[in-house]
């Protein structure tokens, strides 16, 4: 069992045929589906063969039967509080191929608090998983801090995905690097920009997701698999899914499944 903390929201990703022109136009193709990067992982967990179980809050409007009927379809465990509120919406603005630009509105996503956690939802769990989204403001903050604590209290590892790099200039790269080190994840995700924003305090510990050149992990380049990009939306959470449930072999065959399809899920 994988565990993931975070949050389930609504994607529209967009992929446009050129750069959108202020007053006219822009043609466009656009997917409605389940995303989040908790969410995101949750499913790609389930889709290579895993079980997983997504800790988020859930809002009390129509989306979020939307989402969570969505989920429950694709075999992953809900669990978490209802909060008055909105499900959130993210705007993926695709090009196509390797990059995509998002406009984020988190709803409820943040609302998931401490308090609200119950250590039974951890006690089968082998990893649990934490995308920085759930550190970037209380009182999700709180409650993914006290999550990784329930974790480590059951054995279970802990994987931390970097997320953003706007995240990380919020929240103060050495309060940041501080962060990680207080947690001692035993595997974090991040791009090469989020990477040289923390630096080498994880060491080995940190996989560098590269792109179309693959990833480096443990000192070692593994280059990317074969595949025709379609979309980026969501390749690194289909990674860091294929590492959890079978190491880098897998996660670099999730995540050329996932450039071979518009939108995060699989």
């Amino acid at each position: 069992m994988i565990c993931v903390l975070g949050d389930a929201h609504l994607d529209v990703v967009t992929r446009v045929a050129w750069p959108p022109t202020e007053e006219t136009d822009t043609p466009a193709a656009t997917w409605l589906t389940v995303g989040g990067q908790a969410a995101n992982v949750a499913a790609w967990v389930t889709a290579l063969g895993g079980r997983s179980r997504l800790i988020a809050a859930q809002a009390d409007d129509l989306a979020a039967r939307l989402v969570a009927d969505e989920l429950s379809r694709l075999g992953v465990e809900i669990v978490g509080p209802v909060v008055p509120g909105r499900t959130g919406i993210v705007i993926s603005l695709s090009d196509g191929g390797q990059r995509r630009s998002m406009l984020t509105d988190r709803g409820v996503g943040t609302e998931l608090a401490a308090a609200g956690l119950i250590g039974e939802w951890l006690d089968d769990c082998e990893w649990l998983h934490i995308p920085a989204y759930s550190f970037a403001c209380e009182p999700v903050r709180s409650a993914a801090t006290a999550g990784a604590a329930l974790a480590a209290a059951r054995s279970a590892r802990l994987s931390i995905d970097l997320s953003s790099t706007a995240l990380i200039e919020a929240y103060g790269r050495a309060s940041f690097r501080d962060l990680l080190v207080a947690l001692q994840p035993d595997v974090v995700f991040g791009t090469q920009a989020e990477a040289a924003m923390i630096g080498d305090v994880l060491g080995e510990r940190l996989i560098v997701k590269l792109g179309a050149e693959g990833v480096r992990a443990g000192g070692r380049h593994y280059p990317a698999l074969p595949t025709v990009p379609v979309d980026s939306t969501g390749a690194g959470d289909a990674f860091a899914a294929g590492y959890l449930v079978g190491g880098v072999a897998l996660g670099l065959q999730a995540a050329a499944r996932a450039m071979a399809k518009m939108g995060a899920m699989p």
